[in-house]
């Protein structure tokens, strides 16, 4: 058996090699339907590590006192319904002094400019900066990390210093040829001394992390006056198991708070960081389905222009099969010859467009900052579809082939 598959095959790269345009035309049509494919899906998989490393920053255990629910907001924030009160900052204080739990970290935290210049010395920025008024566990239960100098003290929120956490944006532009550390720069005219550095945040959608500034809560009020501000409150767990019960502690508090009976439904929404996650995997796996529906389209084409050219190849054969039969060649020996040439074709066109793919999907991944990773499960998914298509494509061929009256082929001109 392996004799004949052995000779199968170098009978089929004989074949291959004698019509060596043909057969580079034909790994080329499978090969574009291959790229399609893994390219594709390779820059979606990229999509999703990207999302979910932004996200599952914030921690497995954390989650977050909202005005809306998600559902709510994606269906209008409450057009349909009453609106939601704002959280204010006496309810956010309060709300952290209610909930007396050991294993929670509380933090209060409010946006107060979204386009503020910051300046230093004779230099400034573009009014692009992000201003967040902050305090000791702001930074740790939003998923951010401090890279240089220190995070806020409880001494710096409790009495208002004039300190600051910025983004790492900074160190390319205002304080470029400075270490920024121990520097002062200025915010609506006030003196913030730079406390810590954050490290770099992903920026693939535009995060504002690398471009803000994080200044004490009490400070960030009173020089930042806004009308109606709602504050945002986010809540971190020593460990996973700990966050259900958490969130039961955190919706009685925040009820009791806003007066709600028992009846009522919460005007206030909780958000875990985890369901982001989730909501993440069902957008991702929808455009994953998308996308292989999109490649599977034009590897139907590629399978449809590979039956043609083997019909073609049956055709222009004839002879030689003719030859074969009368020397004593069975069917089965036939279809397999043809069988096994289609099925090099198949995976020579695979492996070209995976590699294409592959490349494809990694300069797409750059251009867009993605965390792109080989998609090994795609790789697999290729291989399995280039199968299919020499099946599909190369078995009516052969078994047209294996059936030609060997007379009738010798006559054949």
């Amino acid at each position: 058996m392996w004799i004949v598959i052995r000779e199968n095959i170098k009978i089929a790269l004989d074949s291959i090699r004698g019509q060596l345009l043909r057969t580079i035309l034909t790994v080329l049509i499978i090969a574009i339907g291959i790229t399609a494919l893994v390219g594709i899906l390779s820059v979606i998989t990229a999509l999703r590590n990207t999302l979910e490393g932004n996200f599952s920053s914030m921690g497995a255990n954390t989650f977050s006192i909202t005005r809306y629910q998600y559902s709510q907001r994606a269906e209008g924030s409450g057009t349909t319904q009453k609106p939601h009160p704002l959280i204010t900052y006496q309810e956010a204080v309060a709300f952290k002094q209610q909930l007396d739990n050991p294993f929670a970290k509380t933090s209060i935290s409010m946006n107060v400019a979204s386009s503020a210049e910051v300046k230093y010395e004779n230099k400034k920025t573009d009014p692009l900066a992000v201003v967040i008024g902050v305090d000791e566990y702001y930074i740790g239960n939003s998923g951010l990390e401090v890279e240089e100098g220190h995070n806020f003290s409880d001494f710096d929120i409790q009495n208002n210093s004039y300190v600051c956490v910025i983004g790492p944006d900074f160190k390319k532009t205002l304080l470029k040829d400075v270490n920024p550390l121990g520097k002062s720069i200025s915010v609506r005219g006030y003196k913030f001394k730079v406390i810590g550095i954050l490290k770099e945040q992903s920026s693939s959608f535009g995060n504002y992390e690398n471009f803000q500034v994080l200044i004490p809560l009490g400070i960030a009020r009173s020089i930042f006056p806004i009308d109606n501000p709602n504050f945002q409150l986010k809540i971190s767990a020593q460990s996973k198991d700990q966050l259900d019960g958490l969130i039961d502690d955190a919706t009685v508090v925040m009820r009791n708070l806003r007066g709600l009976a028992p009846l009522q439904e919460n005007n206030f929404g909780i958000e875990r960081s985890d369901d982001l996650l989730q909501r993440i995997g069902s957008i991702t796996g929808t455009l994953s389905v998308a996308g292989f529906v999109i490649g599977l389209i034009t590897i139907l084409g590629s399978s449809i222009a590979l039956l043609n050219i083997m019909l073609v190849s049956v055709t222009e054969r004839t002879k030689e099969i003719g030859i074969r039969k009368a020397l004593g060649a069975k069917r089965k020996s036939i279809t397999l010859q043809f069988f096994t040439e289609t099925l090099i074709i198949a995976q020579l066109g695979a492996l070209t467009g995976i590699v294409l793919g592959i490349s494809l999907g990694y300069l797409i991944s750059k251009a867009v900052k993605f965390d792109f990773a080989i998609p090994w499960g795609v790789i697999i998914i290729a291989i399995c579809i280039a199968l299919i298509v020499a099946v599909i494509s190369g078995l009516y061929p052969a078994v047209k082939a294996s059936k030609l009256d060997p007379v009738e082929a010798l006559r054949y001109e």
